[in-house]
C-alpha cells in the first residue's frame, strides 16, 4: 500500500463521517439557535430547556437518516474491502 492510497482512504473516511454526521450537527445547531432566541425573548435561562429538545431533535434526525447512513457506510466498507487486492 502506498502513502497516496492510504491518504485517499483516510480522506474518503473523513468525508463520509462528515456527510453522515453533518445533518445531525446542523439539526442541533438550528435547534440551539431557535431555543437560544426563545430563551432570550422569555428570559428563561435553564439548561434543561435546551438539552431535552436538542436531544429529541437529534434522535429524530438520526432515526430518520439511519437507513441512508448505513447504506453509505456499507457501500464504503464494500469498496474498501474490494480494493484490498489491488493495494497489495
Amino acid at each position: 500500500m502506498t502513502a497516496d492510497l492510504a491518504a485517499e482512504f483516510c480522506q474518503t473516511a473523513v468525508l463520509l463521517a462528515l456527510t453522515i454526521g453533518g445533518p445531525v450537527l446542523l439539526a442541533a445547531l438550528a435547534t440551539s439557535l431557535i431555543l437560544g432566541l426563545l430563551q432570550t425573548i422569555t428570559q428563561l435561562h435553564d439548561q434543561t430547556l435546551t438539552f431535552v429538545p436538542k436531544l429529541i431533535v437529534m434522535s429524530l434526525v438520526i432515526l430518520f437518516l439511519l437507513p441512508w447512513g448505513l447504506s453509505r457506510l456499507t457501500e464504503y466498507a464494500t469498496d474498501l474491502i474490494r480494493g484490498i487486492p489491488g493495494s497489495i
